[in-house]
């Protein structure tokens, strides 16, 4: 079984550490991961995109379209612009704070991502939508998105991972100061996911 995500954002975000998370945690599990990422301009706000497939088969770390099980978009127009790596039945977690782009800022652009979800939701088989500056301000700190992402991703059930297995790796890659807040935004993101989908049902 493979399974294969695709995480979008901008630069600073935490694209990055997010996607080795999600190495670490199958890697310890005994699962073979592979990771990619797609680096434009990331310093100047530019968008990054990472890979990251899991399996006993994976011949190349990059994503064929059509085959993502899970996309983290951690801002709408980002989760956009990946749709197309998106599968069938998949699932789409996207962080509902838009992040205007530098041209948009430059072009007085009215972007702020609310015409987005519309879209993703016609485009996604399931479509989580987390409210990231909640759960950062409920954490103390807004650089906890990309794991309450990761959470949220979990609670889907399309990542393959469980939530202890996600909170080894945060143990292994995250700064000893720094494990329990990303651990209580792991959980925060997970919580929030789950709710939405009682809703749904």
């Amino acid at each position: 079984m493979t399974v294969n995500c695709i995480l979008s954002g901008v630069g600073g975000q935490g694209t990055v550490l997010a996607s080795k998370l999600i190495a670490q945690a199958a890697m310890d599990k005994g699962q073979n991961a592979r990771t990619a990422e797609t680096i434009g301009m990331a310093q100047r706000g530019g968008c990054v995109v990472s890979h990251v497939r899991i399996g006993d088969e994976i011949h190349s770390p990059m994503i064929p379209k059509h085959s993502a099980d899970v996309i983290i978009g951690f801002e709408p127009a980002e989760a956009v612009r990946c749709l197309p790596y998106l599968k069938k039945g998949g699932v789409a977690v996207v962080s509902r704070k838009a992040i205007r782009p530098v041209t948009a800022s430059l072009g007085n652009s009215a972007y702020n991502g609310s015409e987005m979800m519309p879209y993703l939701q016609k485009e996604a088989a399931k479509l989580i939508v987390v409210d990231g500056d909640k759960i950062c301000k409920a954490c103390g700190s807004a650089k906890v998105l990309n794991v309450a992402l990761l959470g949220a991703a979990c609670a889907s059930g399309m990542l393959g991972l469980s939530m202890e297995e996600l909170k080894t790796a945060i143990s292994k890659r995250v700064k000893p100061q720094f494990i329990e807040l990303n651990t209580k935004a792991l959980e925060e993101g997970a919580k929030a996911a789950e709710i939405m989908q009682q809703c749904e049902e």
